[in-house]
């Protein structure tokens, strides 16, 4: 039927092609890598084959993952001699996006220019034919023996190629198209559809091999409310085989005769037309029998035409019930989407608008496709339509969460068409008290789905009123406007019916294996069906906990708390500069505090004030702030208990009315609303995930320290803001304001809010301040005083910094004064003087006894080497006196002194030695 193969995407772009009955028209457009079986031809005794006549394909995937590059030619038989088959690459190899796995060498290699690659993925965007490995069925639905009527013939009933799309059958056949692919690892599929008519059901689901659905949410297409939409599953590893299926009001395929109805037509109560008069229109005659209408998701069809649920462990879609495949269990609720008569568990009734009293008349009246407003007896009275659930049964697998209020959601699809200002009220009540609204729409709405999170185990109660105008007027002017309502669903029902099975974690026993529910914080694997930990600083998708993609990172600044549950900020915060890092510690502003808007006036002049009460960080994450509706408290007399409604989040609002206007001894506190359900993140960028915290709604900071901002989102969706609700806290440093501090709105918008979805509030204090370090203080040295020195620290100004640490203590150390250094230095100076000069006279005295040694030595040896005979006494000459003594020329200078010690000798040998006689004749050199 089709070659195995790597399926990772499934797609399609649609150009609006559409036909009469475009509900059947489906535009496909199909990624998969693939990987082709291979049978290889026997050629002739011919020529050898060239390159250009034969390509390379692999050979199938074994059992160890391996496989064979082979050369198969493009017309076998026409050449020979191919290239001999070599080891291809792994089974799990692949080229990413943009590459293309050359054959030949067998290397990813990059795309042409001009040209793409989807990698592991093929894309299917032509349809002129139907693409191979496509197949379309079809069935035949079979009449009933005794009708007389042909049976229907339904070969022809096939999915057809249109060019850019293919398109469905447009008959009451069944028609079926299919894919098989088998995955190396797993990927994803995704398409493009165009289903705007619910009266064509239409299905998409995915089975392995054993023929085992895979399906993870409902099997069943929501409508297309603005024209082609996107749908995409997670496909697992191994065989995987796609079946889109539509079938026009009849989906019991596998009941061989289908029960007929008799219909029989009635005038719609109350009777407000005659048909006596001209031109009215005739009953027309009962007795034709038709099909049977479908049953809704979850119930099978009898013998005898009704609809009876399916029992717990089996699924539906309208026909049979089918045994939930091992490792899955039944997804419990109620899908309501087709309306042949009033389920069980509704009723209709029509409320006066005038005197609000109770008409014996039926308010909503059911179409087939939809269910919609009756004409009541006024335009201004209400039309009723209510939904009680018993209780809710969230999943085996899952754990209760403390954390996690959510154990249920309905979700409805309705329209209005209104020629005045029409509204539709959904209202919600709890164990039978009076009920709540909690949306309002006001005038024509086009085709549009609504959800609501319930978050109380309790038996419940929806309604939906529409009153067509508020005027008192008795009259019926606007019977053409009306309300719509095409489906409702309301998730894990107590005593539900299911559509479809998902995974769960299995437990196992002396009988095989059950389902069991996975620990806090843990996912289901959807291969083993064993529980696995989510990894720090990730949330678990409660109610999809499949998979690790199941676990969510947290945003920054935040960090998930011990069941993985929530995100939240532990009053701490760091912020990063290339200088230094700035430390913070909000734990002074983790209690709750309160904030008063500027006062508003009603049209009657009534005072009243919008109270906001905010919670910033700590607690392990838990909302702290709480918000009260307290009317009912006040008007129940002393010592009986009443009801009253309050909500928790981190940041909520509620409209107070002062005692002066109420006339009771308290104020009263109404419409309670959750601004703040989920922090998202704590940084000081202005903007993060899609929220935005203007700074010019505030007068600027001026000490140069970032705003510190926290962001949070409630879950709370409604009609003006259809992304929910936001809260922007801007923390600011302010040294000067006290803990707490200053809680401001902004001056332009005095409500907290400028557009009614997005709430901005600025906390100035000097708990906001970052915490101190040894970088905001400086130390200051003192004089030396009588030989103490003291070293104070002091905070640098101005002091931009709160916590941290300490100022470090007063230092004193011992030191000596500038006298005592000076006295010193003048006493050493002394002293080395004094050594100086005994030094100088010392040598120089020590020098004159050297000198006159070395003198009388030289004398000595001048004597011994002269050859004259010996005389007893120096040549005296006549008259002189020869007690004269030799006398020095010691009145030379010191500087002349040395010259004389390193003068040189003479040539002949001896030194030169000045002398001088006794009667100061001129000096003699010896």
């Amino acid at each position: 039927m089709a070659e195995p193969g790597y399926s990772h995407h499934l797609s399609a772009r649609g150009r609006g092609r559409t036909e009469r009955r475009t509900p059947r028209l489906l535009r496909l457009l199909l990624w998969a890598g693939t990987a082709f079986q291979v049978t290889q031809g026997t050629g002739q005794e011919l020529h050898a084959c060239k390159e250009s006549e034969y390509h390379y394909e692999y050979t199938a995937c074994d059992s160890t993952g391996s496989r064979w590059r082979v050369a198969v030619p493009h017309t076998p038989g026409l050449c020979t001699s191919l290239p001999d088959p070599v080891k291809g690459t792994e089974c799990s190899f692949s080229c990413n996006a943009g590459e293309f796995l050359d054959m030949k060498d067998q290397s990813c290699k990059p795309c042409a220019e001009g040209r793409y690659s989807l990698g592991t993925g093929i894309r299917f965007d032509e349809w002129d034919e139907l693409p191979h490995g496509f197949a379309s069925l079809s069935a035949n639905m079979e009449i009933d023996d005794g009708a007389a009527e042909s049976t229907e013939n339904c070969t022809s009933s096939r999915w057809v190629p249109r060019g850019d799309y293919i398109a469905s059958n447009t008959d009451e056949c069944t028609a079926t198209l299919m894919y098989a692919v088998n995955l190396k690892q797993s990927g994803t599929v995704n398409f493009e559809y165009y289903y705007p008519d619910s009266s064509i059901i239409f299905e998409f689901f995915v089975q392995n091999d054993q023929c085992q659905p895979n399906a993870d949410d409902s099997r069943w297409m929501k409508t297309t409310e603005k024209g082609w939409e996107f749908h995409s599953v997670e496909l697992n590893r191994g065989n995987n085989v796609l079946y889109w299926r539509t079938t026009a009001f009849s989906v019991w395929s596998k009941v061989s005769k289908p029960v007929l109805t008799q219909l029989m037509y009635k005038w719609a109560k109350p009777k407000i037309c005659s048909e006596e008069l001209e031109g009215a229109v005739k009953l027309p005659a009962s007795g034709v029998k038709t099909r049977c209408p479908p049953c809704n998701p979850g119930f099978f069809k009898t013998s005898n035409s009704t609809c009876e649920p399916c029992p717990y462990g089996s699924y539906s879609n309208g026909s049979d019930c089918t045994p939930c495949p091992a490792g899955t269990e039944p997804a419990v609720g109620f899908e309501y989407k087709w309306w042949n008569m009033l389920p069980t568990n509704m009723e209709t009734t029509v409320l006066s608008g005038i005197n609000f009293e109770y008409k014996g008349m039926t308010g909503w009246e059911v179409a087939g496709d939809h269910i919609y407003t009756a004409a009541g007896a006024s335009d201004n009275d209400f039309m009723i339509l209510t939904l009680v659930v018993p209780g809710f049964r969230p999943p085996q697998s899952l754990m209760a969460d403390t954390e996690n209020k959510e154990v249920a959601r309905i979700t409805f699809v309705f329209e209005t068409i209104c020629s005045v200002n029409c509204e539709l009220y959904f209202m919600v009540g709890v164990n039978s008290r009076t009920n709540t609204p909690v949306e309002t729409w006001k005038g024509s709405k086009g085709k549009q789905s609504y959800t609501y999170i319930i978050e109380e185990n309790a038996t419940t109660s929806f309604t939906w009123a529409f009153q067509r105008t508020v005027f008192h007027e008795a009259s019926r002017k606007y019977t053409n406007d009306v309300a719509k309502i095409y489906s409702i669903n309301v998730t894990n029902v107590m005593d539900g019916v299911a559509s479809y099975c998902h995974p769960c974690a299995l437990e196992a026993s002396d009988v095989g294996s059950s389902c069991t529910s996975c620990p806090a914080g843990y996912y289901i694997d959807r291969d083993s069906g064993t529980c696995h930990s989510c990894p720090p600083n990730t949330i678990l998708k409660a109610h999809q906990p499949y998979g690790v993609q199941a676990c969510v990172p947290c945003g920054p600044g935040t960090k998930s708390n011990k069941i993985h549950s929530l995100c939240y900020n532990d009053c701490t915060f760091s912020r990063h500069t290339p200088t230094r890092t700035f430390n913070y510690n909000f734990s002074a502003l983790a209690n709750t505090v309160t904030l008063a808007g500027g006062p508003s006036f009603t049209s009657k002049g009534l005072k009243y004030f919008h109270h906001f009460t905010l919670s910033l960080c700590g607690n392990q994450g838990r909302k702290m702030s709480v918000c009260t509706d307290n009317v009912t408290d006040l008007r129940i007399p002393e010592g009986e208990s009443g009801f009253s409604k309050s909500i928790t989040a981190y940041v909520c609002q509620a409209v107070i009315i002062p005692t002066e206007v109420t006339g009771y001894k308290a104020g009263v506190s109404s419409q309670p609303v959750s601004l703040a359900d989920r922090l998202i993140g704590v940084t000081t960028d202005m903007t993060l995930d899609g929220i935005t915290s203007p700074a010019e709604l505030f007068h600027p900071e001026s000490l140069g320290i970032p705003d510190v901002i926290f962001f949070y989102r409630s879950n709370d969706v409604t009609q003006s803001c259809s992304s929910g609700r936001s809260t922007t806290i801007r923390v600011r440093c302010s040294p000067r304001k006290s803990i707490p501090g200053n809680l401001l709105l902004p001056g332009t918008c005095s409500d907290g809010t400028c557009d009614g979805c997005n709430f901005h509030f600025l906390w100035e204090s000097t708990a906001a301040c970052p915490l101190c370090s040894v970088a905001d203080y400086h130390a200051i040295i003192s004089s030396c005083v009588a030989g103490i020195q003291k070293t104070t620290y002091v905070w640098r100004e101005p002091k931009l910094c709160s916590g941290g640490i300490s100022l470090p203590e007063q230092r004193v150390t011992i030191c000596k004064t500038i006298d005592f250094w000076l006295k010193m230095g003048i006493s050493a100076g002394t002293c080395t003087a004094i050594l100086l000069t005994v030094l100088t006279c010392y040598f120089w005295k020590k020098n004159q006894k050297l000198e006159y040694k070395y003198s009388k030595l030289v004398m000595n040896a001048t004597l011994k080497d002269c050859d004259l005979p010996a005389a007893d006494s120096c040549a005296i000459m006549e008259g002189e006196d020869v007690e004269d003594d030799l006398i020095f020329t010691s009145k030379k200078s010191l500087f002349g002194k040395i010259k004389s010690f390193t003068s040189k000798r003479t040539p002949d040998g001896f030194d030169s030695v000045p002398l001088k006689t006794s009667s100061g004749g001129p000096d003699m050199d010896l």
